[in-house]
C-alpha cells in the first residue's frame, strides 16, 4: 500500500526536518497487482438492471466491460511511469504528509500555479495539462503563457497522507497549500480548482492570502443562496429568473435528485468499508458521479473514447484502490461545512469557465453577483465535470484566457 515503504521510495534527506520537501517516487510491488488481478477475477456481479437506461445506476454492460478491461487489458505500470517521468515530492504540513508534483517551466516569467482535483479525482487527472501548461511554446502557445505548475493530492487521497483526527475541511487544505507555495518560494500564484478542488480554490480566494493573485474555476460556487435551497428542496422554480437561470435552476434539482453518494459520504463515509475489499465495488462508485460523466465513461468500454478512454478511467480508479483511499477521500464529504454550489464571499480576481456538461451551468448574471472581481467568463464549447481530464486542451486555453491579465500585475 501507499503508506508503506515496499510501496514507494522517499529519500532521506532532510528526513529529521518536518519542513523539507522530499523527492517522491512511485512503486507498487507486483504482489499488490496480483492481488488486484486475483480480487478481479473472484468478483460476484449482480443481476441486470431491469431499466434499458442509467436511471438504476451502472448498467451491469458497463461492470463486464470495465472488469474484462481491469483483468485483461489494463497495465498499472504505463501510468506509474508517467507519473514518475515529472518530478513529485512530498513535504509536511500542519502534521500530515502532502504530496505534489512540481513543474517548473523554462520560460522566465512563469506564473506559479497550484491546481486542486476533486473527487472522485487525484493528480491523474492533470496530467494531461502539464506539457501545455508549462511548454506553451511546445504546444501551440506563446512563451507568455506559460506556468510554474503545483498539483498536490488533496489529504486523505491519492500519496498524500490520510488526516487521523478531524478538521481537514476544505478552509484547511486552503491553509496548507499557501503554506506549500511559501515553502516553495513563490512571492505570487494564482489558483485553479474543479469539484472539491473549487471550493478549496474559493476559499484560497477567502482568504486571499497576499501572494494570492487570482483564482480560476470550473464549478463556481455561483448560485444565489435562496436559489440553491429551493433546488435542493425540489421547489417549483422561483419568479424573476431569466430563460438562462431558470435552465440553470432545473439542472440544479436534477443534481440534487441524483447526488446520493455524496449524501452517503457526508454522513456515514466509514460504513463504505466495502471500497477496501472490492477493486469492482469501489469503480462502480466512482464513476457514478453524475450523469453525464457515467454516460461519458460508458461509451469509452464501448469504443467511444472522444474525451476518456478505458485506460483513463482506470488510471484513476487504480490509483484509489492500490493507496486504499476509498473511504479516507469520502471523510472529506464528513468534514464540508460549506455550501457545495453557492457564493464564499471571494473577492480577489477570479475567472469563471463554464463547460457544457458541467452539473449545472453558471449564468454570468450569477457569476457577477458571487465574483465582484470576475475577470473572466466563457462558456465552453465541450467537455464536462473532469474538465482537465476529457478536454485538455480547451481547458489549458481557458487557463491561458483566465489568467492573462493578472500576469502583468504579478
Amino acid at each position: 500500500m501507499a503508506d508503506t515503504a515496499s510501496s514507494r521510495a522517499i529519500d532521506t534527506v532532510g528526513a529529521f526536518d518536518k519542513n523539507a520537501i522530499r523527492p517522491f517516487h512511485i512503486h507498487f510491488p507486483e504482489a499488490a497487482l496480483v492481488d488486484l488481478r486475483r480480487r478481479l477475477a473472484e468478483t460476484r456481479l449482480p443481476e441486470n438492471e431491469t431499466v434499458t437506461d442509467f436511471s438504476q445506476g451502472v448498467p451491469l454492460k458497463t461492470i463486464r466491460q470495465l472488469l474484462r478491461y481491469w483483468q485483461v487489458d489494463y497495465d498499472w505500470r504505463k501510468v506509474e511511469a508517467r507519473l514518475n517521468a515529472v518530478p513529485n515530492f512530498i513535504t509536511e504540513i500542519d502534521g500530515l504528509d502532502i504530496h505534489f508534483i512540481h513543474v517548473r517551466s523554462k520560460h522566465e516569467n512563469a506564473l506559479p500555479l497550484i491546481v486542486t482535483h476533486g473527487w472522485p479525482g487525484s493528480v491523474v487527472e492533470q496530467l494531461k495539462i502539464i506539457g501545455p501548461l508549462t511548454d506553451p511554446t511546445a504546444h501551440g502557445g506563446s512563451a507568455s503563457d506559460a506556468f510554474h505548475l503545483v498539483i498536490p493530492s488533496m489529504p486523505g487521497y491519492g500519496f498524500s497522507g490520510k488526516p487521523t483526527s478531524t478538521g481537514w475541511g476544505p478552509e484547511r487544505i486552503a491553509q496548507a497549500w499557501t503554506t506549500l507555495m511559501r515553502r516553495l518560494g513563490y512571492k505570487h500564484f494564482a489558483a485553479q480548482g474543479g469539484d472539491w478542488g473549487a471550493i478549496v480554490t474559493d476559499m484560497l480566494g477567502v482568504q486571499a492570502p497576499p501572494e494570492l493573485v487570482g483564482i480560476h474555476t470550473n464549478m463556481p460556487g455561483a448560485i444565489p443562496a435562496e436559489i440553491d435551497q429551493a433546488s435542493f428542496s425540489g421547489a417549483p422554480v422561483p419568479s424573476g429568473l431569466s430563460a438562462e437561470e431558470t435552465s440553470s435552476y432545473d439542472q440544479l434539482v436534477f443534481v440534487y435528485k441524483h447526488v446520493y453518494y455524496a449524501f452517503w459520504m457526508a454522513s456515514r463515509p466509514q460504513t463504505l468499508a466495502g471500497f477496501a475489499d472490492s477493486p469492482i465495488g469501489l469503480a462502480t462508485f466512482l464513476i457514478d458521479h453524475d450523469a453525464r460523466s457515467l454516460e461519458l465513461i460508458a461509451r469509452s468500454f464501448d469504443g467511444q473514447t472522444e474525451g476518456l478512454t478505458p485506460d483513463d478511467v482506470l488510471d484513476n480508479v487504480t490509483l484509489f484502490w492500490l493507496t486504499n483511499t476509498g473511504v479516507s477521500s469520502a471523510r472529506l464529504y464528513w468534514e464540508n461545512k460549506l455550501p457545495f454550489f453557492s457564493p464564499k464571499g471571494v473577492k480577489v480576481p477570479t475567472a469563471v469557465s463554464v463547460f457544457p456538461d458541467e452539473l449545472y451551468q453558471t449564468p454570468r448574471t450569477w457569476a457577477e453577483r458571487a465574483y465582484p472581481n470576475l475577470i473572466h467568463y466563457n462558456k465552453v464549447e465541450k467537455g464536462g465535470h473532469f474538465a482537465a481530464w476529457e478536454q485538455p486542451r480547451l481547458f489549458t486555453e481557458e487557463l491561458r484566457a483566465g489568467f492573462r491579465s493578472l500576469r502583468k500585475s504579478a
